[in-house]
Order: structure tokens, then sequence, then C-alpha cells
């Protein structure tokens, strides 16, 4: 019998989970998003390789944050010109873009290296319930937490 297991193709097949962000915490929710997508749910997890899964998130507009950080947290780029550096804050991220809020959230928690960009590809983000992924997701997540909300009320 070969020791060879982790190295198949059905070890390094890509399964489909479907993020559901409505009444979320971002922060919460990106630290799950970000291990799924590098594969350390995986019995054969190593850092150097590319072994995670394809991410779906949905609702993206109706992502939480806990505190006063709607107001106060500030996101950070620079032109490449003098006097260049720009920001915005949380709520007018919401309102320009949505998606780049939950983008951002997991692209800081992913490793700092060559495979970054490659697993944030696998991140898909929609704004509402709509998505032309349905044929292909395997897992949910955040639809059971939804429904234990509804029978306790």
């Amino acid at each position: 019998m070969s020791q060879a297991v982790g190295n198949t193709a059905l070890a390094y097949a890509r399964v489909w989970h479907l993020v559901d962000a409505r009444q979320r915490v971002l922060g919460r929710m990106a630290t799950g998003i970000a291990t799924t997508l590098m594969g350390k749910h995986k019995p054969i997890y190593d850092p150097a390789s590319d072994c995670g899964d394809y991410v779906v998130v949905i609702n993206a507009k109706d992502v939480l944050v806990t505190g006063k950080k709607a107001e106060q947290k500030l996101y950070r780029h620079h032109t490449g010109f003098p006097g260049g550096l720009k920001e915005i804050n949380f709520e007018n991220l919401m309102e320009k873009d949505s998606t780049q809020a939950i983008r951002k959230a997991v692209s800081g928690m992913l490793p700092k290296n060559r495979l970054r960009d490659v697993r944030l590809e696998r991140l898909l983000i929609f704004d509402d319930a709509e998505h032309p992924y349905d044929a292909n997701i395997f897992k949910q997540y955040g639809q059971e937490q939804q429904q234990e909300a509804k029978k306790q009320q």
C-alpha cells in the first residue's frame, strides 16, 4: 500500500464554502475565512503549498464591527506621490464598496508571501444573497447561527 496519501488529487481537491456575513462580526469572520483559504483545516496542510478551498461570502453589506470601529477605523493607502496618503473610515468604505472591507480584513490575516494573491483570488464576495456559484457550494457557514437565533426569538 502506498504511503503517499497526502499527494493524491483527492486530498488536494478544493471544496466550496458559503459564508453568510449578515449580523457577523468582521474580524471573527475574517479569521475563519483566512484559515479556510490557507487550508489549515485540512490534514495535508503545508505552509509552502496552496491547498486551501474556495470561499463565497454573501450579504457583505450587513457585516458588523464592534465598539466605535464604524466611525474610528481607518483604511490608509498611498498613491506614490508626495503628500499622497489617502484615508477612508469604515462607514465610508461600506458605502463606497462593502466588499472591500471584508477583502482587506482577510488579506491582513493571510501570510505576506507569494501565495497571498493566489489565495485571495479564491475569495468571492457579494453584496447580497445572489451569487452564481450555487451548484458548487459544499459547506455553508452562518446559516446555522441565523436559524438558532430565530428559534430563540
